[in-house]
């Protein structure tokens, strides 16, 4: 596989391996090498509108649904069209670059998917029951959501979903009192849900910025700056900080921004060797030190 053709990103084109036996959530090549089934069930499932970048690569299953309680409602008309609009956004950003007709047939096959795996997804909260009462913001929905998929034993290994906007250029000292009292109270009742139905031990939570602040205020916020900030959250998670403190002082900073000083790709590695059991190299290109958060060996078969 060519070295700018990696998995976190995806292309259009892959040199495929074939497999030649499975065990549990395993499959392995002709040459014994193993790696993770993403093709069997549902393999990640999305918690939000369209297919977020990350998340495409050929050959991996990959459901999308906004809303769990509501999707078994919709008519497949309305399934059609929702699909279609995220399909012509889809279209709009990436076809200048590709070209429109290879652009299409590959997230025509990714929203074909994406809706296939979703129709697997109603049945989650049909045998769902808990005594937990998650707040009604989105990010409470979608980690009920997530409870609720995971609960169900589907196959998925990999739950993705996302909360803000965090965005805060103005305003920020009370959106963002709102924003992380809606995610610390989403996570602890999600926390509370697996723990009530004794199935948090194989999960572990992986929470990042997309982009860090500017250390200096504007005036009543702050703007896009360097350095964001991660938290891995469960039972088999050695806890600590797996980095030092920025520096915040003013001749610390570069052009005003705190340096980083943990690769992003670190923590990937960690998570997909010490966790998921699979060769992190060809998805994060290239060799990291590898963060030791992960304890306690890997996640099973219904792992998350």
């Amino acid at each position: 596989m060519a070295q700018s053709d990696h998995v976190l990103y995806g292309s259009f084109e892959h040199d495929y391996v074939t497999m030649t036996r499975g065990d549990g959530v395993y499959v392995f090549d002709e040459a014994g090498n193993r790696y993770l089934d993403a093709v069997g069930g549902v393999c990640v499932v999305n918690i939000g509108h369209g297919v977020p970048r990350a998340l495409v690569a050929p050959g991996v299953s990959v459901a999308s649904v906004a809303d769990l309680t509501t999707y078994g409602l919709l008519t497949d008309v309305e399934e059609r069209e929702r699909r279609d609009k995220v399909l012509r956004r889809f279209s709009n950003i990436y076809a200048p670059a590709v070209g429109a007709g290879q652009l299409m047939d590959y997230l025509g096959q990714t929203g074909r998917d994406a809706l296939r795996g979703a129709d697997i997804l109603k049945a989650a909260p049909e045998q769902y029951s808990s005594s937990i009462e998650y707040a009604n913001t989105g990010i409470g929905r979608s980690l009920r959501d997530i409870a609720m998929t995971h609960l169900a034993s589907l196959g998925s290994r990999i739950f993705y979903t996302q909360h803000g906007s965090y965005d805060t250029h103005a305003g920020q000292a009370v959106v963002h009192n709102k924003l992380w009292d809606e995610l610390s109270g989403a996570v602890s009742d999600f926390w509370d849900d697996l723990r009530e139905h004794d199935a948090d031990e194989n999960v572990i939570m992986y929470l990042f910025s997309e982009f860090g602040r500017r250390v200096r205020d504007n005036g009543s916020g702050t703007d896009h700056g360097a350095a964001g900030v991660a938290f891995v959250i469960g039972p088999r998670v050695k806890g600590g900080m797996y980095s030092t403190y920025p520096e915040t002082r003013a001749e610390a900073l570069d052009q005003g921004d705190l340096v980083p000083n943990v690769d992003f790709r670190s923590s990937y590695t960690a998570v997909l060797e010490d966790w998921l059991g699979i060769d992190a190299v060809p998805i994060v290109n290239g060799s990291f030190e590898k963060l030791a958060f992960v304890g306690n060996g890997l996640a099973t078969a219904n792992g998350a």
